[in-house]
């Protein structure tokens, strides 16, 4: 009698699901395939192809895999060290320096990022710190540079905890079988551990990629509003402009890379063995 009643607990949920994700999503479908008139129409998605609206989406593009190959060099030492792989360190401390680590993200990803945008002005704390060693300013507000520093800042922990996810389902005693058969760091690397820790390495890519790619408040503070990627095109058509139906549009052609990114990592990570943190 139990089980048969223990499907009605998921209907919170459900409810919750209906109202949040599938009523916005026809929403946005509908508007994208409409004009203002409500008539059928696909100008809404084919104008990606303008100018502007091409040239913001393969900046975003271009800024977002930027940010994900960066957060790839950084992750791996850093999943290494916190993973039981890095044996330097007892498990006590592993989980302590985790803690460290993930705690920045407690803080609002909004205040955060001001935070940065504080740091980096021309007359920020870090300039002030350069004009006191008489070193040159960094002028890195308002730059792409500024945007991908953004990203990767904001992001950089989406790579990290699946690639140590990964890293801690690797036997120890293979690395040292590697190391006993004379296999040198770079060979054990290459050969044993980056195969084997591909799952949370695919999974870290696209938890990097598909914010980075949709993002628009890091590049409205750090970029200035000067530089312009794909989201904020979206943003400002529902909010500047109150034309639903061409962000609508915009928002289905974007929706599409996350579909493709998705599929690939669903692909390469069959078991989900990435995700598990």
């Amino acid at each position: 009698m139990k089980n048969k009643y223990i499907k009605f607990l998921s209907a919170p949920y459900i409810i919750w699901a209906l109202i949040f994700i599938i009523v916005p999503l026809l929403m946005v479908f509908y508007y994208g395939f409409t004009d203002k008139s409500g008539a059928f129409t696909i100008s809404n998605i084919t104008a990606i192809a303008t100018h502007e609206h091409s040239k913001a989406l393969w900046l975003a593009l271009y800024l977002s895999l930027i940010s994900t190959a960066i957060c790839i060099l950084l992750a791996y030492p850093l999943a290494m060290i916190l993973s039981h792989i890095g044996e330097n360190a007892g498990a006590n401390k592993d989980k302590y320096m985790v803690f460290i680590f993930i705690l920045p993200m407690w803080m609002n990803f909004l205040l955060r990022t001001i935070a940065w945008q504080t740091l980096l002005e021309n007359d920020g704390v870090i300039n002030s710190f350069l004009n006191l060693l008489h070193l040159p300013a960094l002028r890195i507000i308002n730059t792409p540079a500024a945007i991908v520093f953004g990203m990767v800042y904001n992001f950089l922990p989406f790579m990290v905890l699946p690639l140590v996810n990964a890293l801690n389902k690797i036997d120890i005693n293979v690395i040292n079988a590697a190391r006993d058969l004379g296999a040198n760091s770079v060979q054990t690397f290459l050969r044993i551990i980056l195969p084997l820790s591909l799952p949370g390495l695919i999974s870290g890519i696209t938890m990097v990629f598909i914010p980075s790619l949709t993002t628009f408040i890091v590049s409205d503070l750090l970029g200035g509003s000067k530089i312009l990627l794909i989201g904020n095109v979206i943003e400002q058509e529902f909010t500047q402009y109150s034309n639903w139906n061409l962000g609508s549009g915009l928002s289905i052609v974007l929706m599409i890379f996350i579909i493709v990114s998705i599929v690939l990592s669903t692909i390469f990570d069959k078991d989900m063995e990435g995700t598990a943190i």
